[in-house]
């Protein structure tokens, strides 16, 4: 098939450090062009790709506070895919509803993945307008704000087979990996460790949108308590940090809409002890990839319980779930169904 992939332009796909998004789209899109697909990618200049590359802003530039900035390059963007658009046998777009108006009113078939939350105040506003747009959710609880829109498909996540594995390891501490914001749950994280009088390792971005709650509540947390405060890692360092956890945790307090340091994890062979909010039911296999927990008590009642786990089970089950042949294999029956 000859497939257009569409990317944010925050950051470079895939992105230098943290961003999940376009960490997807470029796992996704290397798997298709091994699969044989005519792939081409819209994205910034700095991107790395085998696909045919179209650059519509020359590089990633993270979030800018002046909308003109950011504004500008996604009008470009649209443009040079709709004047390409009559190439492709199927448009995919991962950036919201910017493309609904403008392609909902021309004759190749397109799909939107929503990676975000979808319960804002203004989501129903915009979207209501474009009942017909076939969207993708990432799993079936970020349908919940919404489920009378134009859900085509839930298609789950999944990362290249051998991208992350697990190495030789002592497993002596608990895990936090990510960001480190409110919904992310890095309060509760360190509750848990010191429930458990186990250090907490902590690997996480620290954004400007979240330097103030840092500053202000996180930081005065990470000096003693058992806290070790590493910052934010690649995908290099993340085997011997994953594998030398006792698990990792995530004790969101939000929606998530998937969550991908959980099949990070899995990869690893590293359990996860999560509580149960947004895809976590959906992604975790309580009592074989991990543990679903509901508050601090029981995420540290679980810790006592990770020796019921088998960390080589673990990692099996990441490679029959989790892969990205099998996201780019759920995509690809949907891309054809668009075009039948």
């Amino acid at each position: 098939m000859r497939i257009a992939q569409i990317a944010p332009l925050f950051e470079a796909v895939p992105p230098k450090r943290y961003g999940g998004t376009e960490r997807v789209v470029h796992w996704l899109t290397e798997e298709l062009v091994v699969m044989g697909h005519d792939v081409t990618l819209f994205a910034t200049g700095d991107s790395t790709t085998a696909a045919k590359l179209v650059v519509a802003r020359d590089k990633a530039e993270r979030f800018q506070p002046n909308f003109e900035v950011n504004g500008a390059p996604y009008m470009r963007l649209l443009e040079l895919v709709r004047r390409q658009a009559a190439n492709f046998d199927v448009l995919h777009f991962h950036i919201d509803f910017w493309p609904f108006s403008l392609f909902s009113r021309q004759a190749t078939p397109f799909v939107n993945t929503m990676h975000g939350r979808m319960d804002r105040d203004w989501v129903r506003e915009v979207y209501d307008l474009f009942p017909q747009v076939p969207l993708v959710s990432i799993s079936d609880a970020q349908r919940a704000p919404a489920p009378d829109l134009g859900w085509a498909a839930t298609v789950l996540h999944g990362m290249p087979q051998d991208k992350l594995r697990p190495v030789p390891a002592d497993q002596t501490y608990l895990a936090f990996l990510g960001r480190i914001s409110p919904e992310k749950g890095i309060e509760s994280a360190i509750h848990i460790a010191a429930g458990c009088g186990t250090t907490l390792r902590v690997a996480a971005k620290i954004g400007e949108e979240d330097a103030a709650y840092h500053a202000r509540v996180i930081a005065p947390l990470l000096h003693g308590n058992g806290v070790d405060f590493i910052g934010e890692i690649d995908d290099a360092e993340k085997p011997a940090f994953l594998s030398g956890a006792r698990a990792l945790l995530v004790p969101i307090d939000w929606p998530e809409p998937f969550g991908l340091v959980m099949i990070e994890a899995m990869a690893c062979g590293c359990p996860i002890i999560a509580f149960r909010r947004g895809s976590v039911p959906e992604v975790i296999e309580d009592g074989l990839t991990g543990f679903i927990v509901d508050d601090v008590a029981g995420a540290v009642a679980a810790v006592g319980r990770l020796g019921e786990l088998d960390r080589t089970a673990i990692r099996r089950r990441f490679e029959e779930r989790w892969t990205a042949r099998r996201m780019a294999e759920d995509y690809l029956r949907l891309y054809r169904r668009l075009g039948a």
